[in-house]
């Protein structure tokens, strides 16, 4: 996919899940079903600090490489190249233990989420024409995908907000039911 299409299906993304942001308490924001489950407000504070220091902060990493003429091609592993040649995550859950350093804080209010969402949106507008002058060969480590480079990473974000859809539908249900029992 061309990071123009990729950073288009994030602005859509992105105005879908403030859509869905917008008729939302802060009370339904911060509500948890149960404690292994996140609240949607954290879902949100998730994809926004994710994308910012984990996804954006490698491209840069990536850039800064390049700048310095370093390569330091690595490999994906068996599950990175899995995602990028099915173009996403598959439709399956990923949970991953609760812990200080993962699980996201509850938000503070509304618009915190609305500022993440837009900063996201504008750092992705401000790099992607940046992007063509980073070299593939540059990358930067994934815990879990191996070694990716900027465009990799940039795409990234765009999967990440996608394979969350699921998660928001099922917590606004969540919410749903707990509201009508």
């Amino acid at each position: 996919m061309k990071t123009a299409e990729t950073l288009e299906r994030i602005e859509k993304l992105t105005h879908h899940y403030l859509d869905e942001l917008h008729p939302l308490s802060m009370e339904q924001l911060k509500l948890q079903s149960n404690e292994d489950e996140w609240s949607l407000g954290q879902l949100y504070l998730h994809l926004i600090k994710t994308a910012l220091f984990m996804q954006i902060g490698n491209i840069e990493k990536c850039q800064s490489q390049s700048a310095d003429a370093v390569d330091t091609v690595g490999e994906k592993t068996e599950a990175g190249a899995a995602i990028f040649s099915l173009g996403g995550f598959p439709p399956v859950r990923i949970k991953v233990p609760a812990s200080p350093q993962y699980t996201p804080e509850q938000p503070a209010s509304k618009q915190q989420i609305i500022d993440g969402m837009q900063t996201v949106l504008q750092r992705m507008k401000e790099i992607e024409p940046l992007l063509a002058d980073i070299s593939p060969k540059c990358t930067a480590l994934h815990p879990r995908l191996g070694e990716l480079n900027a465009k990799e990473w940039f795409a990234l974000i765009e999967m990440h907000y996608r394979h969350h859809l699921q998660q928001l539908e099922r917590l606004k249900a969540d919410l749903n039911s707990t509201e009508t029992a």
